[in-house]
């Protein structure tokens, strides 16, 4: 028996010493596997071989896949909530949602959205969008809910730098399925008088000016229905943007939390409380939302097409006066919005 008090004696392995084997055990895994020499790697040489091609390099030291696979691979498919009503055939006397926001097909696409103009509602299905375009920002985003005839409610978000670049640039998105019970509060939005208001609006105030807006952002709000597409544009003033508050409050609380990456360019949230008080005191004071004369007939999300550059004048021939000056052209309809150009990418 041991005495209390006294070490345990240092063991072996018939006759090696346990720190001389672990020695020797560190010094066999970094022997190189053919020579047993030890692999020594310089920071030069961590990377892949010199004359490695920009597509080899992305995957190595794994082999390159074969080509053909890009094409013949099954690929994952979208999740649900990317495409709710995705998979639908249109029956006799069905058809497509005829949206008349401005935004084609390739835009969507571009954005990661599948285009409303290939959804296919039924029943008491619907598509609310909504559009947030800052007039001093390219930072621009999107929110669409789509509510389901089983009553599922699904989200979709993107935001982006609609500007600059081929694509929308730093775009971010999320696609998610919202909690049960959600439908009924966006199924209550059809049924606003907002609806049926005028597409683009000025204030009317009795005994005030029309203002003039330089600064703010443009709301552009589309409801689909089966049969039906109808949009809107509030921009700048804050009673505008009050008149759809219950709507932008929905979409854009739905759209809240899913990427903080989205929420970041939302720094006032989904609360347009000061907005709707604004409405409701122009209403109060006998005011009111007046279709707005200058407003474009464009779609609220078209591009203008680009157009030429001045050709550099004609000198005039020896002996003929010389031109007086150009004729002032005709005034450049405002837009209630503060956008730059109105369309998509706000360039």
């Amino acid at each position: 028996m041991m005495k209390r008090g006294t070490a345990l004696p240092r063991r072996s392995f018939h006759g090696v010493s346990p720190r001389l084997a672990l020695l020797a055990l560190a010094a066999a895994v970094l022997a190189g596997p053919a020579h047993g020499q030890p692999l020594r790697l310089t920071p030069k040489d961590a990377g892949p071989p010199r004359g490695t091609s920009p597509l080899a390099a992305e995957i190595w030291p794994f082999p390159a896949p074969d080509p053909g696979s890009w094409w013949d691979d099954k690929r994952p498919q979208p999740s649900e909530a990317a495409d709710p009503l995705g998979g639908r055939r249109v029956r006799k006397g069905e058809r497509l949602v005829e949206p008349d926001n401005g935004v084609d097909a390739a835009t969507y696409r571009l954005w990661g959205l599948m285009p409303l103009q290939w959804q296919l509602l039924r029943g008491e299905e619907m598509v609310l969008e909504v559009w947030v375009r800052p007039a001093n920002s390219v930072r621009q985003s999107v929110a669409r809910v789509i509510v389901r005839g089983s009553g599922d409610a699904f989200v979709q978000g993107r935001a982006g730098l609609a500007c600059c670049e081929a694509g929308i640039g730093r775009r971010v998105g999320f696609d998610a399925r919202l909690p049960a019970g959600t439908a009924a509060r966006f199924l209550a939005l059809r049924s606003l008088p907002l609806w049926g208001a005028p597409r683009d609006v000025r204030v009317e105030e009795a005994g005030a000016a029309d203002t003039l807006c330089l600064q703010g952002t443009a709301y552009d709000l589309t409801l689909a229905t089966p049969g039906r597409a109808v949009t809107l544009r509030r921009a700048c003033d804050p009673a505008e943007v009050g008149e759809a508050a219950e709507v932008l409050e929905a979409v854009l609380g739905a759209a809240l939390g899913h990427d903080p990456r989205f929420d970041v360019i939302v720094p006032g949230g989904a609360g347009f409380g000061s907005a709707r008080k604004a409405y409701r005191e122009l209403i109060a004071g006998g005011g009111r939302l007046k279709p707005n004369p200058e407003a474009r007939r464009a779609p609220p999300g078209s591009e203008p097409k680009p157009e030429p550059e001045d050709a550099s004048p004609t000198p005039p021939a020896a002996g003929s006066p010389a031109p007086g000056p150009p004729a002032p052209g005709p005034p450049v309809p405002h837009d209630a919005g503060g956008s730059r150009s109105g369309g998509p990418s706000d360039r």
